[in-house]
């Protein structure tokens, strides 16, 4: 089949690897979110997408938004079959939607009815999922709610980020997306509508959301800290400046802390909560680079009874 392929970040890159190595499709373009700044110099950057599709030859296609007319115009002189998307990071207007000819078919991070939204594998893991997966399924109006082709699972493991959960789902989607679109080509699949129980909501994660509060049980804690591992990072504060913080791990300790009360021992720094301690990884000082945090500690010499906020 003919395809435009649409998304924008590094877990699409298995997906558009997938089907350019497929001798059943063509990838005739790709659809991305335009050149943006990014990284500490904020130089503008081809997306990751955008930047494999160049390795290829494959033209790219940037619209500011998906329902403008150049783009619908240029979508429909490519006449694509079908148009897989992940990732892509903005919505699809109906006139785009009914432009190829088997819809818009996206690789979505959950099972779904569960975790509609921009973030479910950060929701997943932030509230301790045992189980997620991926679902393949025809994009709709309504967010994330059309029909289901096909679901793969995958345990969160104890101590995943979001990142490492991510990476794992964006290989074994990519082989789902493609097997989706094989059997959409021979006739042979048919979308399930999904179920009305189970919907559950993942809205974009803000760096407010990654703040840290050391007031909750250490359980919580760490969840909200992998969840937020690598983007957008979690953060507290300490001296009154903002203090990056990786992932944590509750602990036992002798001797109780108070919620953010800090010690620091030969080998590590805990920091207490609602209930244990819990103990830091790396950490990252306002303009600092990123290290241990027992040597952040001796370079900051933090003193009996000092918090993080």
């Amino acid at each position: 089949m003919r395809l435009v392929f649409a998304g924008t970040p590094e877990p699409a890159l298995p997906s558009l690897r997938a089907f350019l190595e497929s001798d059943r499709h063509e990838v005739v373009a790709v659809v991305t979110r335009p050149d943006a700044p990014a990284g500490r110099g904020r130089r503008v950057e081809r997306s990751p997408v955008a930047a494999l599709a160049d390795e290829h030859g494959i033209e790219v296609l940037t619209p500011p938004k998906a329902g403008d007319p150049a783009f619908l115009a240029r979508l429909r002189e490519l006449a694509p079959d079908l148009c897989p998307v992940v990732a892509y990071g903005a919505l699809l207007p109906e006139s785009a939607l009914a432009i190829p000819t088997h819809g818009w078919v996206n690789l979505h991070f959950s099972v779904l009815p569960a975790w509609r939204g921009a973030a479910p594998v950060q929701a997943a893991v932030r509230h301790g999922d045992d189980i997620t997966g991926a679902t393949t399924f025809r994009i709709v109006k309504a967010l994330d709610a059309g029909p289901v082709f096909g679901v793969v699972t995958e345990r969160v493991r104890e101590r995943d980020t979001a990142g490492d959960l991510l990476g794992r789902l964006a290989e074994s989607g990519a082989r789902l997306l493609l097997s989706t679109v094989d059997g959409i080509a021979d006739g042979t699949l048919r979308p399930v509508e999904q179920p009305e129980e189970g919907v559950s909501h993942a809205p974009k994660v803000t760096v407010d959301d990654a703040r840290l509060d050391f007031s909750t049980p250490a359980a919580a804690l760490d969840r909200v800290a992998r969840a937020v591992t690598p983007d957008p990072g979690a953060w507290a504060e300490f001296r009154g400046e903002r203090l990056k913080l990786g992932p944590v791990t509750p602990v036992e300790a002798d001797d109780p802390l108070a919620p953010g009360e800090v010690r620091v021992e030969r080998t590590r720094v805990l920091v207490g909560t609602a209930t244990g301690p819990v103990a830091l990884g790396d950490v990252q000082a306002q303009g600092k680079k990123r290290m241990a945090a027992t040597d952040w500690a001796r370079g900051v010499r933090v003193e009996a009874g000092e918090r993080i906020s």
